[in-house]
């Protein structure tokens, strides 16, 4: 309860995915090698839920995000940021941000990961490997676009690698009828509460 008061929360679509994410303007990638990364996180930052004030001048907000997959699910494709911000004529803005990746993909100068994770998915038996993707993922990053004069926020997004979805489980194991339409496959998530930028 009292992490729901001060909105230090995420939602995940299913799955027991941890999240962890912090907003400040000291964070590095050495904060990440500590292995207890909320200490870090608390005392350089703020938590999701959380507002960051007082921008330095010339300094972009940095973002600490750590993700652990379900111990009985699926590996993790990405985190991503999501920001958003509201322009000087009062316009809302939103961009998406792939700021960790498994396997050894890359992140282009765009901030997209054009490389999807690929998919193990065994439609005849609704069953999934994790060969692919990671069990955690971790980083450090610093918004490339940031202007202090405009108010904005930060969420974190984490995708799984693909799995089945409930109606394949229902196809296989109950022999239930599903429309020719119905997607088979997706890929769970998690969604952590904003951070919160206000000039």
């Amino acid at each position: 309860f009292d992490a729901m008061e001060r909105k230090e929360t995420y939602a995940t679509t299913g799955p027991r995915i941890g999240v962890r994410f912090f907003g400040g303007w000291e964070f590095s990638d050495n904060d990440l090698r500590s292995r207890a990364p909320a200490f870090i996180g608390y005392e350089k930052g703020v938590p999701m839920g959380g507002d960051l004030t007082k921008a330095p001048k010339d300094k972009s907000p940095s973002f600490m995000v750590y993700a652990l997959r379900d111990p009985i699910g699926a590996n993790l494709d990405r985190i991503q940021i999501i920001k958003g911000w509201l322009d000087k004529n009062g316009k809302t803005h939103e961009k998406i941000y792939d700021v960790a990746v498994s396997d050894g993909r890359t992140i282009g100068t765009d901030g997209r990961c054009k490389t999807p994770v690929g998919n193990t998915v065994d439609v005849e038996a609704a069953n999934w490997t994790n060969t692919i993707g990671a069990s955690e993922l971790a980083t450090v990053w610093i918004d490339p676009d940031f202007d202090s004069s405009l108010k904005a926020f930060y969420y974190a997004r984490v995708i799984e690698i693909p799995t089945p979805r409930w109606v394949l489980y229902d196809k296989v194991r109950l022999g239930a009828e599903v429309p020719k339409e119905a997607k088979l496959i997706h890929q769970e998530r998690a969604y952590t509460s904003p951070i919160w930028y206000t000039p």
